[in-house]
């Protein structure tokens, strides 16, 4: 099961593509193509490209951020406000953690470079 598959279970899957329209957008994330419109003023992440006649097309992580606020607001009750901060923090955690896995494989790389001169002074 996927991250995307988390969110909603009756929600369509989606296809492995690299833009989709607002209509399609909507479809895929069960959210009506004016309040995608207005989540894009409110979610930082939520950037779709704009064309020509300013037609948007939404990336895959697009409307994985659409699913996401979308289960904040619809399934588990958050206010926008509240969906807003909760995704902040998650992605603010996930960026952490991600820069402490870097230092920590660093640090064991330098670890294991320190070994092989010890080894080779011993030698």
């Amino acid at each position: 099961m996927s991250t995307v598959d988390l969110f909603d279970d009756d929600l369509p899957q989606i296809p492995d593509r690299v833009y989709f329209t607002i209509g399609e957008a909507s479809r895929l994330c069960g959210v009506k193509p004016h309040v995608l419109r207005y989540w894009e003023q409110e979610f930082e992440g939520l950037e779709p490209d704009k064309r020509r006649g300013n037609r948007r097309y939404y990336r895959y992580q697009d409307l994985i951020m659409i699913r996401r606020i979308r289960s904040l607001v619809h399934q588990k009750g958050f206010t926008l406000a509240g969906a807003k901060l909760r995704i902040q923090e998650e992605d603010g955690v996930r960026v952490e953690a991600t820069q402490d896995n870097s230092k920590g494989m660093a640090l064991r790389e330098v670890i294991r470079d320190l070994e092989h001169v010890r080894r080779l002074l011993s030698d």
